[in-house]
């Protein structure tokens, strides 16, 4: 199985740490956030895994290099104009290939084992959800019978991980758009399948979520 981490965003955030240093590049107890997802990912059996990357983009491939833990590490570059998350894995779509691959973005931290992720999906995605942070109170997805809809309560929020498919964007064409639209469009018409995962989880997203990540991990 094949995997994809999102990791061209450009941090604005998270500066001034990101000014000189790709957000993936950024250390929570002495590691690349990046790192966390790859040992994981190679822990889970995957051996092919595509990194999409913008600006300072080269900083991550001499950092990461081609190959890690026995997997064969791919990049594809967006230049110093991101596609967004939608855009930026239609672009990768020519590496990932048609079967389902495993997505996560970057910039969260959990402690979800990927061995656990489903390898093949009916839907177009299946996401792992996550109880509502204090920064996304309203959540994003209702959660029944491992269907994910818009309407119904509880809502919970979309953690950046998941199985997805290439008939996710058979829609789509290139160029820059975001993925969130897409996955609600998929809900609507009852095409995401999904899981609550209730254990450590955060979204790494400005300096104090990292500080506070760096300070859990160093307990």
């Amino acid at each position: 199985m094949k995997a994809m981490i999102l990791a061209a965003g450009r941090g604005e955030r998270m500066r001034p740490l990101t000014d000189t240093v790709p957000k993936p590049l950024l250390k929570a107890a002495g590691k690349p956030l990046i790192e966390y997802h790859l040992e994981k990912l190679a822990a889970a059996g995957v051996r092919e895994v595509v990194i999409n990357h913008g600006r300072m983009g080269r900083r991550i491939e001499e950092a990461l290099g081609a190959k890690f833990r026995g997997m064969e590490i791919s990049y594809s570059a967006e230049g110093d104009e991101p596609l967004d998350t939608g855009g930026g894995i239609f672009h990768a779509l020519p590496l990932l290939g048609r079967a389902p691959f495993i997505l996560v973005n970057a910039d969260v931290w959990s402690d979800l084992n990927y061995a656990l992720l489903p390898r093949t999906v009916d839907a177009h995605a299946h996401l792992v959800l996550v109880p509502n942070p204090v920064h996304h109170p309203d959540g994003d997805f209702a959660l029944k019978d491992g269907c994910l809809s818009l309407d119904g309560v509880p809502r919970h929020t979309y953690g950046g991980m998941g199985v997805f498919r290439a008939s996710m964007f058979e829609e789509c064409s290139p160029g820059r758009f975001p993925l969130a639209p897409l996955l609600r469009q998929a809900a609507a018409r009852g095409l995401l399948t999904g899981e609550l995962y209730q254990g450590r989880w955060m979204d790494i997203g400005t300096p104090e979520r990292l500080q506070a990540l760096e300070e859990m991990l160093c307990k």
